[in-house]
């Protein structure tokens, strides 16, 4: 009888060394386009994909197949070591996302927010979905099934971006007015909505289409959101106070990690993405206060700074522009695009607009509700790893999501040039001033 299974091998010594190349590489490259990108007032993020588009089959394996071979060669073991290091970084950036959603003004705003929400998610959810059921076969991937093709494109068409929408109301100087304030809660409605909508059409692709299945899947999704708000938060919010009580403020961020990688793990067992579990956590940890959020500042800088650009680079990797060549595939791109901003801002202003803003605010939130950036290439990955997108239509889905995230500051400009300050407004922006004033009186820290 055998009560032992044998060692396992380990990890070949050259698979290690090319994955520690690989990760330095991107990382190297990305942080470099990044800060470009910044230069030119533009995301970040989209020189993290740049430099996927340069080092991936669209440029390097085009002009120098053999060293692009060499340097990302299609093996298992090697595509693996490298997912699973994006898979770590974009949980724990989901997770970075969720502590800075304030639920509380979530909920003091709900109405006005859901109501422009709604229609800016239901309208180009609708039109994604039509467009996925007319999509030319040649652009679906083999084996999957046109419902959850069609469900999965209609997710990718109406979500927003929080981290891009909080970045360009930040460098636009717009966090202190109200429209700004609006964008940015109802953008945290569409990303709660979009995490949600992408877990049920995950669920939908790994359990198949049955009644029972989504009875099922939906059972889960509400006994998860049940337990994580009755059960989750009063332990979450207990480990997190008890281990900043440590003089290590180590203790705090691994606390925090293993939480992110717990309710992960849950919602991947579930059926679910892993992204929901990631910011459920987010959100749970928020509620510990603000001496631990303090605390996990560098968990933050280092998300930021290392991970999340590595996975946009590999994102990025993923891309193939060649395909784009194809007049079919270009032409789907061209339609894709004016069906993501058309609905995404026609159905954001009329819900502004009934809502009993200006005509000005209107064009304000629609253009700021446009953003995708992050979490449309986080929904690009989902597709093409469960096989339902192809790579010509994960390229699509990703430059759509760059597109949207450079189309956004300059209308979003415009519109604010034709919106009056309010008095409230003008008083917020005092108290940020001097805010800021006070903080930049403080002496510098070096560490």
């Amino acid at each position: 009888m055998e009560i032992a299974a044998g060692p396992v091998p380990p990890l070949g010594g050259h698979a290690l060394a090319l994955f520690f190349v690989q990760v330095g590489l991107l990382l190297l490259l990305a942080t470099l386009l990044g800060r470009l990108a910044a230069r030119f007032g533009l995301p970040a993020v989209v020189g993290e994909l740049l430099t996927g588009v340069l080092l991936g089959p669209s440029l390097l394996g085009h002009v120098l197949p053999g060293l692009f071979a060499r340097l990302f060669p299609r093996t298992p073991e090697q595509a693996h070591l490298l997912d699973a290091f994006g898979q770590v970084g974009v949980v724990l950036l989901v997770a970075v996302t969720g502590l800075h959603l304030d639920t509380e003004l979530v909920r003091k705003r709900a109405s006005a927010a859901v109501r422009v929400s709604l229609p800016g998610c239901v309208i180009p959810f609708g039109l994604g979905v039509a467009a996925g059921w007319l999509m030319p076969e040649s652009l679906l991937a083999e084996g999957s099934g046109r419902t959850v093709f069609a469900a999965f494109l209609g997710i990718a068409m109406c979500v927003s971006a929080i981290p891009v929408i909080a970045k360009t109301l930040m460098d636009l100087h717009l966090l202190h007015r109200n429209v700004g304030q609006l964008i940015l809660i109802s953008g945290t409605v569409d990303d709660v909505l979009g995490w949600f909508g992408l877990s049920v059409v995950t669920a939908m692709a790994t359990t198949g289409l049955h009644a029972s299945g989504l009875v099922r899947t939906g059972a889960s999704l509400l006994l998860f959101i049940a337990a994580a708000a009755l059960i989750g938060r009063p332990v979450v919010r207990g480990a997190m106070r008890r281990s900043a009580r440590s003089s290590d403020g180590g203790v705090t961020l691994g606390t925090a990690v293993v939480i992110v990688i717990a309710l992960s793990a849950a919602t991947q067992a579930l059926g679910f993405e892993a992204v929901l579990g990631a910011l459920t956590a987010g959100v749970l940890i928020r509620t510990a206060g603000k001496e631990v959020l303090g605390r996990l500042a560098p968990l933050r800088t280092f998300v930021m700074a290392v991970l999340a650009p590595v996975f946009f680079a590999t994102a990025g990797l993923r891309m193939d522009l060649t395909a784009l060549a194809d007049p079919t595939v270009l032409l789907v791109a061209v339609l894709l695009l004016l069906i993501a901003t058309v609905g995404k801002f026609v159905g954001s202003f009329v819900g502004a607009w009934t809502s009993g803003l200006s005509r000005w605010e209107a064009v304000a939130l629609g253009a700021g509700m446009n953003a995708r950036g992050v979490v449309e290439v986080i929904v690009a990955m989902v597709g093409l790893r469960l096989g339902v997108l192809t790579t010509g239509t994960y390229t699509i889905v990703v430059l759509i999501a760059v597109a949207t995230s450079l189309m956004s500051p300059p209308v979003l400009r415009l519109a604010m040039g034709r919106i009056d300050l309010t008095a409230e407004e003008r008083l917020r922006e005092s108290e940020l001033r001097a805010t800021v004033h006070k903080d930049d009186r403080r002496p510098v820290e070096h560490t």
